[in-house]
C-alpha cells in the first residue's frame, strides 16, 4: 500500500506536474495528511466544509481552526471515501445540510469512536484521490486551514484494486468505554434492567427532517428522557447505550445490553419517508419475514448503519443470524411481542400511533438471543407534525412517561405469572 505526503501549497496552486498517469498512481490507496500537532491545544473546530467541480475534477475541501493530521482510503460496496481526524468540534450550524456534487453524492460527518472524527462520502461513481494538500490560513481572504482533495473519475476494477482498509485499521472500531458491568444476575435478581438505546449518532446522522432536524439528536434526546421517567419509578436499574453524539456499532447496541444482564431492551428511532402525510409511532419486534414493505424498507435501512458509518464489516459473521434458528430464542421473540402490546395502549394515549402499530422485521439491533428487545419508532421526522412533536420536550415528557408506564405494566404481569406458578 502506497503512502503519500502532503505536496506543499505552492506546487499544487501552480498545477505544474500533472499527468494522466497521476490519477492511475494514486487510485485512492491511502493518502496521509501530515501536520505538526499543536501541544495542549484545544480541539480544533471544523468551520465550513466545500465542494467545487472543475472540468472532470470535484474538489472536497474541509476548513479548519487548526492543523490536524487526516488519513483517507476509498472502499467498495458502496463506493466510499473515507477521512479519518482526531476529535474535532463541528462548527457548521445547525442548519447546515450535506449536499452533493460531481463524483460526490452526499457525505457524513461526526465522532466514529473516542477520539477519533470520520467523515463519510458517498461516491457516485468510481473515484481516485487525484492529489490531496493542504493549505495554511490565507488572512487576505480570510480563510483558515484547509485539507483538500481532488477527485477524479477511474475504473471500477482500479477502483477495487484500490479500495480497502489501511493496514493500521483495526478489524472493528472499539466500543466506547463502558462502566465496569457485574455479570448478568439470576432471573430473580430484585431491580430488573432496562437498557435504552438512542439510534444512529457520531457519523451516522439517521433520517434528516423537514427544518433539518436529524434523527441522531431526536433519539439521544429522548432516550435520555425516558431513562429518566423509568429511573423515577424506583423500581429498575436504567442503562442508555450511549449519552453523548458518538456512533455505535449495531453489533455492540447488542452487546451493551448483554453486558448489562438487561431484562429489556428498547431501540429507540424517528423514521423518514417520501410520504409526508404520513406520521405516527410504530413499534417492531424482530423477525425473519416482515410484515409489510414498509417494515423490510426500514430495516434495510437501518441495518445499514454500519456501512454509513464506514465501519470493517469484513470480521462479521452470521452467528447471531444463526442463533435466531434456534429454537431456544422463542421465548425472548413472545417476550418482546408482549412487551409490544403492553406499551403500544399506553402510547396511543398520548401521542398519534400508526394504524397498524405493532410491526416486525428483521432488525439486527433487536437480535440479542436472550433479551426481550424492541424497536420503537417515534414517528416521521418528513411529516412536519410529528417533527415539531420529536423536538418539544413536554411531548419527550409525556411519550416518555406512557412507555414507562408500558414497561412497569410489563413487568408487573410477569412477576404476577411467575408468582402464580
Amino acid at each position: 500500500m502506497r503512502v503519500f505526503s502532503v505536496i506543499s501549497p505552492s506546487r499544487h496552486l501552480s498545477g505544474r506536474g500533472r499527468s494522466a498517469g497521476l490519477a492511475a498512481a494514486v487510485t485512492g490507496l491511502l493518502v496521509l495528511i501530515l501536520l505538526p500537532a499543536i501541544a495542549q491545544a484545544a480541539a480544533p473546530s471544523v468551520l465550513d466544509v466545500r465542494l467545487g467541480r472543475s472540468g472532470e475534477t470535484t474538489r472536497f475541501v474541509l476548513e479548519l481552526s487548526g492543523k490536524v493530521d487526516a488519513k483517507a482510503f476509498t472502499l467498495a460496496d458502496p463506493h466510499r471515501l473515507i477521512i479519518d481526524l482526531p476529535a474535532l468540534d463541528w462548527e457548521l450550524g445547525s442548519d447546515f445540510v450535506p449536499t452533493g456534487k460531481g463524483l460526490i453524492g452526499s457525505f457524513r460527518y461526526g465522532l466514529f469512536r473516542p477520539g477519533n472524527a470520520r467523515v463519510v462520502i458517498d461516491l457516485t461513481g468510481p473515484a481516485a484521490i487525484s492529489r490531496s494538500f493542504v493549505l495554511p490560513p490565507d488572512p487576505a481572504s480570510n480563510r483558515q486551514w484547509r485539507i483538500v482533495f481532488d477527485l477524479v473519475g477511474t475504473s471500477d476494477q482500479a477502483f477495487r484494486a484500490a479500495a480497502g482498509w489501511p493496514d493500521a485499521q483495526p478489524a472493528s472500531a472499539p466500543a466506547p468505554k463502558l462502566p465496569d458491568v457485574p455479570s448478568p444476575q439470576p432471573a430473580s435478581k430484585a431491580r430488573k434492567v432496562v437498557v435504552i438505546d438512542a439510534g444512529h449518532g457520531g457519523v451516522d446522522p439517521g433520517a434528516l427532517g423537514a427544518r433539518g432536524t436529524r434523527e441522531k439528536n431526536v433519539t439521544l434526546a429522548f432516550a435520555k428522557a425516558l431513562g429518566e421517567a423509568i429511573r423515577a419509578t424506583g423500581k429498575y436499574d436504567v442503562h442508555l447505550t450511549r449519552d453523548t453524539d458518538i456512533f455505535i456499532e449495531l453489533r455492540e447496541r447488542v452487546n451493551i445490553a448483554r453486558r448489562h444482564g438487561a431484562d429489556l431492551f428498547i431501540s429507540v428511532h424517528a423514521d423518514s419517508i417520501e410520504r409526508r402525510e404520513v406520521r405516527g409511532a410504530s413499534v417492531y419486534t424482530l423477525s425473519e419475514k416482515a410484515s409489510d414493505s414498509e417494515a423490510a424498507r426500514l430495516a434495510r435501512k437501518e441495518n445499514a448503519a454500519d456501512i454509513i458509518a464506514g465501519v470493517n464489516l469484513g470480521g462479521d459473521s452470521d452467528d447471531v443470524r444463526d442463533i435466531l434458528i434456534d429454537l431456544a430464542q422463542r421465548e425472548t421473540k413472545n417476550l418482546s411481542v408482549r412487551f409490544a402490546q403492553t406499551v403500544i395502549p399506553k402510547m396511543s394515549k398520548v401521542t398519534r400511533v400508526l394504524r397498524n402499530t405493532h410491526r416486525f422485521a428483521g432488525f439486527r439491533v433487536l437480535k440479542a438471543p436472550d433479551v426481550p428487545s424492541v424497536l420503537i419508532e417515534l414517528g416521521f421526522l418528513t411529516n412536519a407534525e410529528d417533527e415539531k412533536n420529536l423536538t418539544s420536550a413536554s411531548w419527550r415528557r409525556d411519550t416518555a412517561a406512557a412507555i414507562a408506564r408500558g414497561v412497569d405494566a410489563y413487568f408487573a404481569e410477569r412477576t404476577a405469572e411467575a408468582a402464580a406458578q
